[in-house]
């Protein structure tokens, strides 16, 4: 890993205001990005980044889900299973790209191109440290949430 400082970017967001990655120096930024909203993969990341988000506050870490889907889509995913963190909208793929997390996957037998789960650690400075491609989610929170807590 590089610890260069991450490319600044904006996205919009279920606060109601504009994430930038800018903005959040000073505090370690765990982004994942996952491929589509209300279904069971992304569904059981999220709720497990919320069971142990008060973990991550602790260690002066914020959670940031992002996706292809509309502000819409993503309200009402986050209004159902009660995430406590903001999920940003990346309908052009703007962070997918910084990230290089769009990949081409086998999907009921067909090619789509589509989100890789992923997750990145940005520190306090900005610079990204760690990054988890083609997540399965069973143990992964545990493992980000551990990773964390030994800066």
């Amino acid at each position: 890993m590089n610890n260069k400082s991450f490319q600044d970017f904006q996205l919009p967001s279920t606060s109601g205001k504009t994430f930038k990655l800018s903005e959040h120096l000073g505090k370690t930024l765990v982004i994942y990005f996952y491929p589509k909203d209300s279904t069971p993969g992304c569904t059981t990341q999220g709720q497990q980044f919320r069971d142990h988000y008060a973990d991550f506050k602790a260690t002066n870490t914020e959670v940031f889900g992002i996706s292809r889907d509309s502000m819409k889509s993503h309200e009402n995913f986050k209004g159902k299973f009660e995430f406590p963190f903001d999920l940003l909208a990346d309908t052009e793929e703007l962070a997918c790209q910084l990230f290089g997390v769009i990949k081409m996957k086998k999907m009921y037998g067909k090619e789509v191109r589509g989100i890789e789960r992923s997750t990145f650690i940005i520190d306090k400075e900005g610079a990204l440290i760690r990054e988890w491609r083609g997540v399965k989610v069973d143990g992964h929170i545990p493992e980000v949430l551990a990773f964390v807590r030994s800066l």
